[in-house]
């Protein structure tokens, strides 16, 4: 079953499907895990009561539970009682469960957009955002979805495109060589060289006349090479190695022109060379699928060229965004250009087809899924995930906390510990055995079946499994990171100040909180004692960063139709990562000149499991080859609290909602008209107060 003939599920895959151990544990059927053997674990449990919608309260766990018996959080459903454990569950059938529910249309202009929560783990933190861009013309807005993909889930999406098996393009992509390089070893070329070279000297050593096969393989190789130092698809590494074989191949033609003159004992004879190896990371040309001019059925049409980024437009003095649909600003890579049907299109720049040398980073994995021109798509905008076989319904509570461990775990450098590794590879097999339950229950559906159906029918199995074991897969996840953080047991750590698994909206993306920093305030309060954050701010911007209400990132700045050319290293940090982030700097809290943002109570900023910082400036750099350091790279705040250096960072990924849960302690102007130029912003937007203060009281010069 599956789309293009293919018999594996893989591709439909909807759970949670990020490995965070860096290695397999392989669980045999009879190893327990926490008391729990598998079969048991996929054991439906008996049905929750039909409950009230969820609250931000009612999402955190009981207390109280007894060992053994812990209550799952409140809020977390399961299938209705009237529902069948093995009925297909719809994104519609699914829309009153959602922990935060897609808009159907999203407000006209707002630049930072509204965020949403996608089920599954098919895209990074499970969020995407929705832009309503305001049109000039009579057919109102254009509404975008905008997100990142997971690496895990690309072979999905690029599964339901249209791709030849036969016609292959050139993309260069970055690699770790220890040996040959892969062009080498495809075309043949050193074996060529060798075969002639071989040929050349047994002729010359016996002082016979070159024949013309020997001219042919000498032709050949030749040829070969030459067709890779013509071609301007050529990396700079694999020039290097054609070079050499070229030159190998000059010194034979030059050993025939001289046969006879020079005894082959004394220099007569082609010197024998190895083939040409690198050992570390060089730029290789890979052939990576074209699109077919004709696109089979199920599957989508699709067009590769150059990267690209949305061209929008924003008015400074209100924050307005708008975009004509069709303005493009040029980027650094490869993406396809996707028709989804009906009107609808999607735009994904692949992970594979962009190499960490040769491309912008931090556009890789992007999608962008655009509707008709017109009001009212916020949720289609969703569901058109599903066509290109991503989870395309509304996250629900128990998926929100799934994604709010993973996160804590990769936050936390909690991969590691023996007791987690075990109960995700554990978690990753319970799936596999739910979904082998589904097919010997229905079976009988598949029986007359063609192929769309049986595609259809497969992916469906697939969603039903996730659904069906994800509860039982976040408790043992929950109490695995609880046992190695301290807790007892699960419901301890649920039950704790720190753990709150529903994400905070800010701007127009989430935040995902960390436990450890709520469990340990007082720890950490300490530690900063004397410390802020702060972000200067340059160029007089002051007054427009509030009017858009957020602090954003390089590419999110980009979607919002911000200018380029604000942030101190914008064309760096896309090639390190870093354009993802915004930057701070660990500060002293005496600190009196502006302009700049500052944060007296850095933990409401902290919060966040996508914070990384630097002691020093490496560019927020993310990027294995691009400045990364990973021995200074920490996500500790503690560690965080440290750093003294004057050219220290903090990133955090997306953005600060500046008028809402993160505002800052501070606004420091530069001079007293700049002050009431913000002022004057901030009164326009309605803005009277920013953290509980006044703000006349947070504006200073």
């Amino acid at each position: 079953m599956g789309s293009s003939g293919k018999t594996t599920h893989a591709t439909y895959a909807t759970a949670p499907t990020i490995k965070l151990a860096p290695e397999e544990i392989v669980v045999e059927e009879e190893q327990a895990a926490w008391g729990e053997d598998i079969t048991e674990l996929i054991a439906p449990e008996p049905h929750l009561q039909q409950e009230q919608p969820p609250s931000e309260e009612n999402l955190a766990p009981a207390p109280g539970a007894a060992e053994g018996e812990e209550e799952e959080p409140a809020g977390a459903h399961e299938l209705s009682p009237d529902v069948p454990e093995t009925s297909l569950v719809t994104p519609d059938a699914m829309a009153s469960e959602a922990a935060l529910p897609v808009p159907e249309t999203p407000p006209e202009g707002v630049a930072a957009g509204v965020p949403v929560l996608v089920g599954g783990a098919d895209l990074q933190d499970s969020a995407a955002t929705l832009i309503s861009y305001h049109s000039t013309d009579e057919a109102g807005p254009r509404e975008v979805l905008l997100t990142t993909l997971n690496e895990d889930a690309e072979a999905k999406l690029m599964d339901a495109l249209a791709l030849s098996e036969e016609k292959l393009v050139p993309v260069q992509v970055e690699e770790e060589i220890h040996g040959r390089l892969p062009l080498d070893q495809d075309k043949q070329l050193y074996e060529l060289c060798s075969k002639t070279a071989v040929s050349i000297n047994h002729r010359l050593k016996h002082d016979q006349p070159i024949p013309q096969k020997t001219l042919d393989y000498l032709n050949n190789a030749t040829t070969a090479v030459q067709e890779v130092l013509d071609n301007s698809d050529s990396t700079q590494d694999e020039l290097v190695m054609a070079g050499v074989y070229k030159n190998w191949l000059n010194t034979m033609q030059d050993r025939i022109d001289k046969a006879g003159t020079v005894p082959y004992a004394q220099g007569g004879k082609v010197p024998k060379i190895g083939p040409y190896e690198h050992s570390g990371m060089v730029t290789v040309t890979k052939m990576v699928p074209a699109p077919t001019e004709e696109s089979p059925h199920g599957l989508l049409t699709a067009k590769l060229r150059d990267a690209s980024r949305i061209k929008a437009n924003i008015d400074l003095s209100t924050g307005t965004t708008s975009w004509d649909g069709t303005s493009r600003s040029p980027a650094k890579g490869k993406e396809y250009e996707i028709d989804l049907g009906d009107g609808y299109t999607a735009v994904y720049r692949p992970h594979a087809a962009n190499s960490e040398n040769k491309s912008e980073y931090s556009l890789r994995g992007q999608l962008e899924v655009h509707a008709p021109q017109g009001s009212g798509h916020g949720q289609d905008l969703v569901k058109r995930l599903g066509a290109l076989h991503l989870v395309n319904r509304a996250m629900s509570p128990r998926e929100a906390e799934w994604t709010y461990l993973t996160n804590n775990i990769h936050a936390q450098g909690l991969g590691n510990k023996p007791a987690v590794k075990e109960a995700l590879a554990k978690a990753d097999q319970m799936e596999e055995l739910q979904l082998q339950e589904l097919f010997h229950q229905n079976a009988h559906q598949a029986v007359g079946l063609n192929a769309d159906g049986l595609s259809s029918l497969a992916k469906g199995w697939q969603i039903e499994a996730a659904a069906a074991c994800l509860p039982k897969k976040v408790r043992l996840v929950r109490e695995a990171v609880a046992t190695s953080v301290g807790f007892t047991n699960g419901a301890e750590l649920a039950a704790s100040t720190g753990y709150d698994p529903k994400p905070k909206a800010a701007g127009g993306w989430l935040t995902w909180g960390r436990f450890d920093l709520g469990n340990d305030k007082e720890v950490l309060n300490k530690a900063w004692e004397g410390k802020s954050l702060a972000h200067s701010v340059t160029g007089g911007n002051l007054a427009n960063i509030l009017a858009t209400g957020v602090l954003a990132s390089t590419e999110r700045r980009a979607t919002m139709g911000i200018s380029t050319g604000l942030g101190m290293s914008e064309q760096q940090d896309k090639f390190t990562g870093g354009a993802g982030s915004v930057f701070m700097r660990v500060r002293k809290s005496t600190i009196s000149h502006g302009p700049k943002l500052v944060w007296d109570d850095p933990l409401k900023v902290l919060d966040n499991t996508s914070i990384y910082g630097y002691p020093s400036d490496h560019f927020g750099a993310i990027n294995p080859d691009h400045h990364l350091h990973s021995g200074s790279l920490t996500k500790d705040p503690k560690k965080i609290a440290e750093f003294s250096g004057g050219s220290n960072e903090v990133m955090v990924k997306n953005g600060l909602d500046l008028l809402g849960v993160h505002a800052p302690s501070r606004i420091i102007c530069k001079d007293g008209a700049e002050k009431k130029k913000v002022l004057s912003v901030l009164k326009k937007k309605g803005v009277t107060q920013l953290g509980g203060k006044a703000i006349d009281q947070v504006v200073t010069v």
